[in-house]
């Protein structure tokens, strides 16, 4: 059995809440919308990664998730959210640290509580 991408489901009350994260602040872009629907949704899209983005208050409150990036240079990552994105930084991990698992890591959070922790190891 062979896997090739894992891709979420991350549901918001207002799907702007997540394009406002995963657009605005981490530059992926939207390969397939349906705003217009009952049940507005999209798929986001950088490099290899794609999540599905959902407007459902019902599983929102059911669920905030906490997902990690990998990336290659953490630094520049970093840098560049913090100069254009510092709301995003998560108070309890705001900085750049190595985790005692062997990765440097930060964090983001979104007023809704979606965390995305960028990690390199």
């Amino acid at each position: 059995m062979r896997f090739t991408k894992l891709v979420p489901n991350i549901f918001y009350e207002d799907i702007k809440d997540g394009l406002n994260l995963f657009t605005d602040c981490l530059e992926f872009s939207v390969g397939f919308s349906d705003f217009d629907s009952e049940n507005p949704c999209c798929i986001v899209q950088k490099d290899a990664l794609s999540l599905f983005l959902f407007q459902n208050k019902e599983f929102a409150d059911k669920d905030r998730p906490e997902i990690r990036l990998h990336t290659d240079n953490i630094e520049d990552a970093f840098a560049k959210i913090s100069r254009t994105h510092p709301q995003f930084l998560h108070p309890n991990l705001n900085t750049i640290t190595l985790r005692p698992w062997g990765a440097k890591e930060f964090a983001l959070r979104d007023n809704t509580n979606v965390c995305v922790i960028i990690q390199q190891w």
